[in-house]
């Protein structure tokens, strides 16, 4: 691997780790628990939008697939 490839690897890996480390932290504070409904709102709000997300990258690779992208080409036999 080069150097810039190994910085990309180790920048991620550490967002992650800090990303999971404020998630465990913020869940797991010492004031009142989260309520069941809290809950439910969490898992419904990450999972509208993973929907919206794939949704709009199929969409992205549908058009993309299908020329929607491409340039527009002239005529000029008419």
């Amino acid at each position: 691997m080069r150097i810039g490839s190994i910085a990309l690897v180790t920048t991620l890996l550490a967002m992650l780790a800090a990303v999971g480390w404020f998630a465990y932290s913020g869940l797991s504070a010492g004031s009142k628990p989260m309520p069941t409904e809290g809950y439910i709102a969490l898992i419904a709000g990450v999972t509208v939008s993973t929907i919206i997300g794939v949704g709009l990258m199929a969409l992205v690779f549908y058009s993309s697939r299908h020329g929607y992208d491409d340039l527009p080409q002239r005529d000029d036999d008419v």
